[in-house]
């Protein structure tokens, strides 16, 4: 097992501590709370899986320790109100670690990743149980824990799989795409009989969250695959426009024609067949 010197993590706890410090610190980072830092921690775990998608260990390495600074910056707050401290968050994750993996801390018996699992949110459940019951809830949902702050895509995948996991799941993915046809020609209905855009908003909220929940049941992560999709899209666009600079022209100088032409060049580039 490796060890690691801590002068480094050290030395960023007193650096925040300096620069929350009243007496010399500094103006911006002393006004900041919970609330206005969290947007921030939100970025940098995206800009984190951005390094991961474009594959740029260098990057990674930066925008892990940007975000590394976040943790320590919330933990400074959360000393300074004396609620925790940095070294509570870092003993908390490690007792969670370790009650979580009772195949590798402990006696339990899990050889396959199927396995693993099932302890994992057997467990999981059994904390949130434990939560409620400490919050005073009457009533343990099976939805307890799915943060609503999460990117509404990623909820929408989680909350289908704490329902399915009592049952509440279509057999096959052919329901599915039943549900999905239905939710589509609901949207179109409401686009042509009578449009209003709160309900054409609830419907479309409807086929996107039927979606997520195909995601889910063919193992694709529905987030990610958008996040694949975007890229996919910046990547080719961004060819266009590189197409139309040879000409000294901008896409607004393009028409649609053209451009859906460049389009499906870009994608015979990527597959090498161009």
């Amino acid at each position: 097992m490796s060890t690691h010197n801590s002068k480094a993590i050290n030395d960023l706890l007193d650096i925040m501590a300096k620069l929350r410090d009243p007496d010399g610190g500094c103006p911006w980072d002393l006004e900041q709370n919970f609330s206005t830092i969290a947007p921030y921690t939100i970025e940098e775990a995206y800009e984190v899986a951005d390094a991961i998608a474009d594959g740029d260990m260098n990057e990674l390495r930066d925008e892990l320790g940007d975000l590394l600074l976040q943790v320590v910056f919330h933990a400074q707050m959360a000393q300074e109100e004396g609620h925790f401290t940095f070294e509570d968050v870092a003993s908390s994750i490690n007792a969670k670690m370790v009650s979580r993996h009772p195949h590798v801390f402990g006696d339990g018996d899990a050889t396959t990743t199927d396995g693993v699992n099932k302890t994992w949110e057997k467990i999981k459940a059994s904390e949130r149980a434990q939560k409620a019951e400490t919050k005073g809830h009457d009533r343990h949902s099976a939805l307890d824990g799915v943060a609503s702050a999460l990117p509404a895509l990623m909820r929408a995948e989680k909350l289908t799989k704490r329902a399915a996991r009592v049952g509440f799941d279509w057999p096959s993915t052919d329901e599915v795409f039943d549900k999905l046809h239905e939710e589509i020609d609901e949207l179109k209905a409401e686009m042509t009989e009578n449009p209003d855009q709160d309900r054409i908003e609830d419907e479309l909220g409807d086929m996107l969250f039927v979606m997520a929940n195909l995601g889910r049941k063919l193992g694709v992560d529905p987030e990610v695959a958008l996040r694949r999709a975007n890229h996919k899209f910046t990547r080719r666009f961004h060819f266009i426009e590189d197409e139309l600079a040879k000409d000294s022209r901008t896409a607004s100088q393009s028409d649609l024609q053209e451009m859906d032409a460049l389009w499906n060049k870009a994608k015979k580039v990527e597959r090498g067949q161009a």
